[in-house]
């Protein structure tokens, strides 16, 4: 049995990578998107899946940011087992992502901020510590934590703004 080896990411490189998504999530969100962005790093530290929200553009349920960065990477890799990947995402997966997740065997996700709403990796239940869990996947939260917070809140109070003037 070979054990898969993840991406050993300097602390620099995590908070360059989570720069760059909350970058491009910024840009979603003047696109009337939750501002959620994603990628799939391989073991040696290379992307090869990238997602951002696409519900409102789609008219979709699934389309949350994790799910599109790892069907892409699923067909860049040519499998659907994802033990020695890490993702990386601007907030913490829903239940419905982690769950993906944890099919998937994603060796590692790393977020921004917690999702104390919807979250499916400590916010509010840990699937990945769930007995029905058949791997172990580490999860690291709080990269540029502040920064990815305060980007979806001031999203989400742009929002009900416009709500309200309508």
């Amino acid at each position: 049995m070979q054990i898969s080896k993840l991406a050993d990411l300097t602390c620099q490189e995590k908070h360059t990578w989570m720069q760059r998504l909350i970058d491009r999530a910024y840009i979603l969100g003047e696109q009337g998107e939750v501002p959620v962005a994603a990628v799939v790093l391989n073991n040696k530290g290379h992307c090869i899946g990238h997602g951002r929200n696409t519900r409102n553009k789609n008219f979709d349920p699934l389309g949350h940011a994790e799910l599109v960065a790892i069907h892409q990477a699923s067909l860049i890799k040519s499998d659907w087992r994802f033990n020695d990947c890490t993702l990386i995402v601007t907030l913490e997966p829903c239940q419905m992502c982690a769950g993906a997740l944890v099919q998937a065997r994603m060796g590692k996700v790393i977020f921004g901020t917690k999702d104390l709403k919807r979250g499916g990796l400590g916010g509010t239940i840990d699937l990945s510590l769930h007995k029905s869990a058949h791997h172990k996947m580490i999860v690291e939260g709080g990269v540029l934590e502040n920064q990815a917070k305060k980007q979806l809140q001031s999203w989400f109070k742009d929002q009900r703004l416009k709500i309200n003037q309508d």
